[in-house]
């Protein structure tokens, strides 16, 4: 679950860095709000199987069950 969340929290932080990026470079909302939704959407996927092919080839590296992380 707390995988679930972090990847909604990058989520979040991508969508918004990615829409103002994409707004400032063109100065358009449109095409800041479809970059903001194709691009980050696309990444949150990736960046999911990312830390679970991650978590399975290191599995030393993965933070122990109820373990709390710093």
């Amino acid at each position: 679950m707390k995988q679930i969340q972090k990847t909604a929290s990058f989520a979040v932080l991508h969508f918004m860095t990615a829409f103002t990026v994409a707004w400032m470079m063109t100065g358009s909302w449109l095409i800041g709000g479809a970059v903001a939704l194709v691009e980050p959407a696309i990444n949150t996927v990736v960046f999911f199987i990312h830390e679970r092919v991650w978590s399975a080839k290191f599995p030393e590296s993965a933070p122990e069950a109820g373990a709390i992380a710093a």
